[in-house]
């Protein structure tokens, strides 16, 4: 069975107490840039750029566009101006911080018997950093890129969302393909990667040996100890999990991370693949952006008004599958579907995050689903999200192959 692991890196795979990390990187980086910018000035801006980053809720702006959009201004300079310097830093400088961590030998072994088992493994580290950067610490964990086929690395050139936020963790297994088999998270914060994990329904390890108490909000299964011990358990985690639990957080975390997958995907594209079909019945990836834009649109969010205006609301049946064809979806330009996909759908997730528990019970007669809820129809949604993020990457996969 393929199953899918979850790693954080800084003390999960790599010894990196960030409390010395932290002031000797800004150093670093403050003293090779200083003849630009003043090394106290550049350390605030940074981290008020970081702010930005772990507060992004856009999700068709990368964490390195929102990171860029707060910290280059504020410094005076453009990214162009400071680019190739900040590059030779990363490649020639941040090497040297590696003294401050150490290899964690248990981490290596865990990850050598994930894949030796046939599991996907990602890191999936805060992505605040550049990709070059996290590539240095997992060489300084011992587990050189260029040696471990890891499934996935986060970073902030290809993520959305960074730790504590759930659609982090939506994003990533959004990315997979929302995996049908097992997904696990091993990580030693219990706030960046226990609790979040936890939200969208993946099975966690607490790597903690302290008193602390494992969170009742856990998913079953979950455990705390050591890596030693953790390498035991992800091996018998081989239960489903739920990828988005009948909460009101798991649903927000999953509606707002499918305009990010798509957009990261969007990103990966060679100029013409977004309006190649496979088949001539089937859809290009163009078309899938509209259906899902013109379904919020005008689907999911007048019902949604339909439903907190009236009582025990009757939901009719929508065929939407025919507009592709009727309203020419494959001649739209890819970038504006997807820009109006996700702008319907944050409309959608804004009026959600203001509904109290009583509005996401709400009784629902749905012409098919028969009697629902509010809060079971919003995970409909998510169920159709997932859909399509599979069908995209079949259909992508699909052109790409057959040089259509």
């Amino acid at each position: 069975m393929t199953c899918t692991l979850l790693l954080d890196l800084d003390d999960t795979l790599l010894t990196n107490n960030i409390e010395t990390f932290l002031p000797a990187y800004l150093k670093a980086l403050g003293e090779y840039l200083a003849k630009f910018i003043p090394p106290d000035r550049l350390a605030r801006e940074l981290m008020r750029a970081t702010r930005a980053m772990v507060d992004n809720q856009n999700p068709v702006y990368s964490l390195e566009e929102v990171f860029d959009a707060h910290f280059y201004p504020a410094v005076g300079f453009s990214k162009e101006a400071l680019q190739e310097r900040i590059t030779h830093f990363y490649e020639v400088e941040f090497p040297k911080l590696a003294h401050l961590t150490s290899p964690r030998q248990e981490a290596i072994r865990l990850v050598k018997s994930a894949m030796d088992q046939g599991w996907q493994v990602v890191v999936a580290t805060n992505p605040l950093f550049p990709r070059r950067a996290i590539e240095h610490r997992l060489q300084w964990a011992g587990l050189k890129v260029e040696c471990v086929p890891f499934r996935w690395i986060t970073s902030y050139e290809t993520m959305h969302f960074a730790k504590p936020n759930p659609a982090y963790y939506a994003e990533i297994l959004g990315r997979l393909g929302w995996p049908q088999e097992p997904v696990v998270m091993i990580g030693n914060s219990l706030e960046e990667d226990i609790l979040p994990a936890a939200v969208i329904g993946i099975p966690t390890f607490w790597l903690d040996e302290t008193d602390a108490t494992l969170p009742s909000t856990v998913v079953p299964g979950s455990v705390k100890g050591n890596l030693a011990q953790a390498e035991g358990w992800f091996s018998r985690m081989l239960q489903h999990h739920d990828p988005c639990p009948l909460t009101p957080e798991a649903i927000l975390a999953n509606l707002i991370s499918t305009p990010a997958v798509f957009d990261g995907m969007k990103r990966d594209l060679p100029p013409g693949e977004c309006n190649r079909k496979p088949e001539p019945d089937e859809w290009c990836f163009t078309e899938i952006i509209c259906h899902l834009r013109d379904a919020d649109r005008e689907v999911n969010l007048p019902r949604l008004s339909h439903i907190l205006a009236q009582e025990n609301a009757f939901i009719s049946a929508v065929n939407t599958d025919e507009w592709s064809a009727t309203r020419n979806y494959c001649d739209e330009n890819l970038g504006l579907a997807l820009h109006g996909f996700a702008a319907a759908r944050m409309e959608l997730v804004h009026q959600l995050e203001k509904l109290s528990d009583d509005d996401w019970n709400r009784q629902v007669r749905h012409a098919i689903f028969g009697p629902t809820s509010l809060l079971e129809l919003m995970r409909f949604i998510t169920t159709h999200d997932r859909s399509h993020i599979q069908q995209a990457i079949q259909t992508l996969a699909s052109v790409r192959s057959t040089g259509i």
